[in-house]
């Protein structure tokens, strides 16, 4: 393979065109929008062309492979005439993979794949391995296997829109977190399509291979014996005492029992809430399975702070508590906020709708919400749900007016809480934005 192009010039894209021309590729890339000055720079520096505004369709159809970026749809123009002309189309994921030989442990789900991400290469990274944590969060795959022979495995958070170009990718270690509906605009709005997208994480799986999975979660059980995957199956659980894998004793205790290893206990871990203890026992099953260390395991547990953006708490004042929770995106991960917080709350939310239900919500904001505070260009979905549910819901259409409203809603003992439910990209460019906005008003206050 010797030409390649690239659509999107994001951080996978951009990591993308840096692994192909380090390996002596001719790369074409360009991106429909606006090229962020950080990866125009980048790419200039290596010599890399780029276009911005528009594609050249002519030299797309002239390469050996499009790797598509996870922001570009399917259903866009470009590549579904690059899949009509009988082009491959992949995903930055599946192009890196090809070139390292490296272990990887990659973790997708609806809710969870961050933080379990970030603890397992935090556990990796404290027992001494030298790891490449990215995917997803951070830098991209494909730039961390430009730099190879820094690492000794990778640690990959991968979302569903980068497993849909995923065709050989085998991590060794598959972790599936939860599946609950999400990003259904993408998958015409089926479940069943983005049920099949996550368990193309284990598609390719060879029987030493290691395929991890939330035993309480039913979308998950429920659909496991309908894909083929071959790997080993080891389950994490709340509810039950799994053949092999963790469960839980009690909130502050869970047990690692993975065959052929001795039981492993850990206890009064910093990250609280059911929803973290799923995430910490597969990311403990993952560092077990890696043959790490148990006091290096359980050293990691003890520093270990989270990830921002989610659940972080920015400041108090006046006795409220200011929460940014901006990168919980769908439904399931409001619910996870929601029912931490054990005092009233005053809620943001809102932003790009994905085909949300927020039914789910009723109960939680019934109990717990004191008011609402819209936030988006077009709030009119969570305005007719919710309207009468709560004393107060306000009608904002940027950061500041909705904390400074949100304020005006609180009282000492409250909590204010940005928990969207919903996408980042009418009034931000991506939930990071969107929760340092947050951060940077409430500290205006």
């Amino acid at each position: 393979m010797q030409n390649i192009a690239i659509i999107g010039a994001g951080e996978s894209g951009t990591g993308a065109a840096l692994l192909a021309r380090h390996l002596g590729m001719t790369v074409y890339l360009s991106d429909a929008g606006r090229i962020s000055d950080k990866y125009k720079e980048k790419l200039l520096q290596n010599g890399i062309a780029c276009q911005e505004g528009t594609h050249q369709l002519e030299k797309i159809l002239e390469t050996d492979v499009v790797i598509k970026s996870p922001g570009v749809p399917d259903k866009s123009p470009v590549v579904q005439k690059a899949l009509e002309s009988g082009v491959s189309v992949i995903s930055e994921i599946e192009f890196a993979s090809w070139y390292t030989t490296k272990p990887i442990v990659a973790i997708t789900g609806t809710n969870g794949k961050t933080t379990t991400t970030a603890l397992t290469g935090h556990i990796f990274t404290t027992a001494g391995i030298r790891t490449g944590i990215g995917g997803n969060i951070g830098r991209s795959f494909a730039e961390l296997v430009m730099h190879d022979e820094q690492y000794e495995t990778y640690v990959l958070e991968v979302s569903s829109f980068q497993l849909d170009g995923c065709y050989t990718f085998a991590p060794d270690i598959a972790i599936l977190t939860n599946i609950t509906p999400d990003h259904l605009d993408r998958y015409d709005y089926k479940f069943e399509n983005y049920i099949a997208s996550k368990f193309r994480i284990a598609q390719s799986q060879k029987p030493d291979q290691v395929f991890v999975y939330c035993a309480d979660d039913e979308a998950t059980v429920t659909n496991l014996p309908k894909f083929a995957i071959q790997s080993r199956k080891i389950a994490f659980s709340a509810l039950k005492e799994p053949e092999e894998g963790a469960y839980l004793l009690n909130e502050n205790e869970f047990i690692v029992k993975i065959n052929t290893m001795d039981t492993m206990i850990i206890k009064d871990f910093k990250l609280k809430g059911t929803h973290n203890a799923y995430n910490s026992m597969a990311a403990a099953i993952a560092a077990r399975i890696h043959e790490i260390r148990q006091e290096k395991i359980k050293e990691a547990f003890s520093d270990f702070r989270g990830v921002e953006h989610r659940l972080e708490s920015v400041a108090t004042i006046g006795g409220i508590e200011f929460i940014n929770d901006s990168k919980a995106t769908n439904v399931n991960s409001v619910i996870y906020a929601l029912s931490s917080i054990k005092r009233p709350i005053v809620w943001i939310a809102g932003g790009v709708d994905k085909g949300n239900d927020y039914s789910a919500l009723h109960d939680l904001v019934k109990t717990y919400v004191k008011a609402i505070v819209c936030l988006g260009k077009d709030n009119s979905k969570l305005l007719d749900e919710f309207t009468g549910m709560v004393d107060v819901i306000a009608d904002t259409h940027n950061m500041e007016q909705a904390v400074k409203t949100a304020y005006s809603l609180a009282s000492k003992g409250d909590a204010v809480l940005l928990s969207p439910a919903c996408a980042s990209f009418d009034l931000f460019e991506n939930y990071e934005d969107r929760g340092n906005q947050f951060k940077f008003w409430v500290r205006q206050l």
